[in-house]
């Protein structure tokens, strides 16, 4: 159950730490008035209500490397916050009132973009969708794409391991950097920004981070990798017979051309239903509403591309053999972005719709829709009346496996099943080979299940390596490992 403790009383940073803090961040650098605080002590589900002394804004990697030295001998835990967008409490802290919570939002600086490495350096506190834009610019791609990207910031999203829905083509943000400056516990720095392709020299450090959820140490900037921008695209909308049919479909496409294919969503009909419902402005494109339905997004850096016909031939290949059911394909950037917006708005139109239960899995994509369907039909007995909300990145195997609540149940009384619930869904995906944790982390609210999926000498390692860096554990603690 995610934690509902009301915030106790907050412990004030001793006044000589203040005072050399100010000294250090100057009076931009350092929040500690109640009302301030406020929207960094509540996540974006409402699952956890933290407390703070104070929020620190360095706007430098100097100015953190020397904050972080007085914090760490001072033994005062640290938070690392970038665009809170974190579905598992990740970068809340907790109701001690002794964590303090660090942003990097001063630390907003492209420094660099290069489009004949193809590579942009970039510090922690850019926004994701400001990265897109600045590539853009540059007449490049920075591919990385996920419904948070507004809020979301590159620290954030590097130190998540985040996703989202390019997976199939660019790979995950692991895959997207090069180099990293990072800011240790205790205030080292490791100077790491190289744009090299190879550089086989020791332990690659700058991959321990990412993923690691700032509790091994603090991204501060980073080498990312760009891309040719697209000058072809076609995305089209269609219904599809069953899970299985969309995985067919998803199957004719890569056979046909696998460069192509930049993105394969798969919605279930309740999850559109509630956007329909729920988001101003949403339309479905089609001439009748379906249980099952995938986005298909392609994509071409050669403007000499005709995915336009690739898609019609697939398209045409897949109604013959009776796959899919209907399908439209966008005409023009607004209907684009209207069919995409179907699918990024799922997750407000579940929260809209009443409480939800988030559940981040993948498994081999093959298994795919057996996932769906035994999680569905499994969650349906657990909750009578219970309406699961399956959607996402088919294309690499990541599946959000959610559940509403059953029309009129107290949402309290659903939340309270929670592990019940992520448990249900784990079972299955345990037999399919699969992971509790896809693209989301693990958070505040999935420590426990680290030692049942990867205990033993894999988890021995990762405490060592956690022990190591960190030793006294103030760099996001309760975050990742279990107690």
């Amino acid at each position: 159950m995610p934690d509902t403790f009301t915030p106790r009383t907050v412990t004030p940073l001793p006044q000589p730490l203040m005072e050399a803090l100010q000294a250090i961040l100057g009076p931009r650098g350092i929040i500690t008035d109640p009302s301030d605080l406020e929207p960094h002590l509540s996540d974006w589900r409402g699952l956890y209500h933290g407390a703070s002394p104070a929020l620190l804004r360095p706007a430098s990697t100097e100015e953190l490397s020397a904050a972080l030295k007085l914090l760490y001998e001072a033994d005062i835990p640290v938070v690392p916050q970038g665009g809170n967008t974190s579905m598992v409490g990740g970068a809340m802290p907790d109701e001690s009132g002794r964590q303090v919570i660090l942003s990097l939002s001063r630390m907003n600086r492209i420094r660099d973009i290069d489009p004949i490495d193809m590579t942009m350096v970039a510090e922690a506190g850019v926004v994701l969708k400001t990265a897109q834009e600045a590539a853009a610019g540059a007449g490049c791609l920075f591919p990385l794409s996920l419904g948070a990207e507004g809020t979301a910031t590159i620290g954030g999203v590097l130190s998540t391991n985040a996703g989202g829905n390019t997976t199939v083509r660019y790979g995950n943000a692991r895959e997207l950097m090069l180099g990293l400056e990072i800011v240790l516990p205790d205030g080292g720095v490791i100077h790491g920004l190289r744009r090299l392709r190879k550089d086989n020299t020791g332990y690659a450090l700058r991959h321990l981070m990412v993923g690691a959820e700032g509790s091994l140490g603090i991204i501060t900037a980073a080498v990312l990798r760009l891309f040719p921008r697209a000058r072809a695209e076609a995305i089209a909308l269609c219904a599809v017979e069953s899970e299985e049919a969309a995985l067919s479909l998803f199957r004719r496409f890569r056979d046909r051309d696998e460069t192509a294919v930049r993105a394969f969503e798969y919605m279930s009909g309740t999850g559109m239903d509630f956007a329909l419902k729920h988001i101003e402005g949403a339309v479905l494109p089609l001439s009748e509403r379906g249980d099952h339905y995938v986005l298909v997004d392609l994509a071409s850096s050669r403007a000499d591309a005709d995915l336009r016909g690739l898609m019609e031939a697939v398209l045409e290949e897949a109604l013959e053999a009776g796959e899919v059911l209907d399908a439209a394909l966008a005409e023009s950037e607004a209907q684009r972005h209207a069919i995409w917006r179907l699918r990024e708005e799922h997750p407000e139109a579940q929260k809209r719709e009443g409480a939800s239960v988030k559940n981040d899995v993948s498994v081999p994509v093959s298994k795919v829709p057996e996932l769906i369907r035994r999680s569905s039909e499994a969650l349906k007995a657990l909750i009578p009346g219970s309406r699961p909300v399956p959607f996402g990145h088919m294309g690499d195997g990541n599946i959000h496996m959610n559940l509403e609540q059953p029309e009129g149940m107290d949402p309290a009384e659903f939340l309270a099943r929670s592990h019940d619930i992520m448990d249900c869904v784990n079972a299955i995906v345990r037999e399919l080979d699969g992971s509790f944790s896809a693209e989301h982390g693990i958070g505040r609210l999935k420590p426990d299940m680290l030692a049942e999926w990867r205990g033993g000498a894999e988890l021995g390692a990762m405490l060592r390596i956690k022990a190591a860096l960190d030793p006294k554990g103030l760099l996001n603690p309760g975050k990742v490992l279990p107690a």
